[in-house]
């Protein structure tokens, strides 16, 4: 193995607005079905996570909504589409366990993470609950008094 792959991992996009729209229960790693040239893009850094969610349909999760950018380097004919579904690769156990909580309890899934982890395309996707307009206004509010907090810190 080469020193690039075991090197650990490498963060390709992250989904920042996430974390302040659901409040996350629980997070999980998949894999992602993708072509060739979904890869290479993605290598490139080249993906968006923003408006994407994850799907259970007849007992297997899709990743819907994920931009990944045409690899610039092929041609028309070989490339993908930016916005396709594609399948979220997860454990029976797990798979079972999110149908679960996800009919039960109306929870979404949100992709919060995608990287390289020892050369493989990971994702990470959380369990969600949406936060209401309050919530919103008081996580700002906790994040603006952490900042202030730093600030003092700094100067003394």
């Amino acid at each position: 193995m080469s020193d690039k792959q075991s090197e650990g991992y490498k963060v390709i996009c992250d989904n920042r607005q996430a974390r302040f729209l659901y409040e996350i229960i629980e997070t999980y790693e998949a894999g992602i079905q993708l072509t060739g040239t979904e890869v290479k893009s993605i290598r490139a850094g080249k993906a968006n996570l923003q408006d994407g969610y994850a799907l259970l349909r007849d007992g297997e999760a899709w990743l819907i909504n994920v931009h990944i950018s045409p690899y610039t380097s092929s041609g028309a004919y070989f490339n993908h589409e930016p916005r396709r579904t594609r399948k979220l690769l997860l454990h029976k156990q797990e798979l079972r366990k999110l149908i679960g909580r996800v009919q039960q309890e109306g929870l979404t899934l949100v992709p919060l993470k995608m990287y390289l982890k020892r050369g493989w395309v990971k994702i990470v996707i959380a369990l969600g609950k949406g936060k209401k307009l309050h919530d919103k206004r008081e996580s700002m509010k906790r994040r603006d008094d952490q900042r202030d907090m730093q600030r003092a810190m700094k100067r003394y």
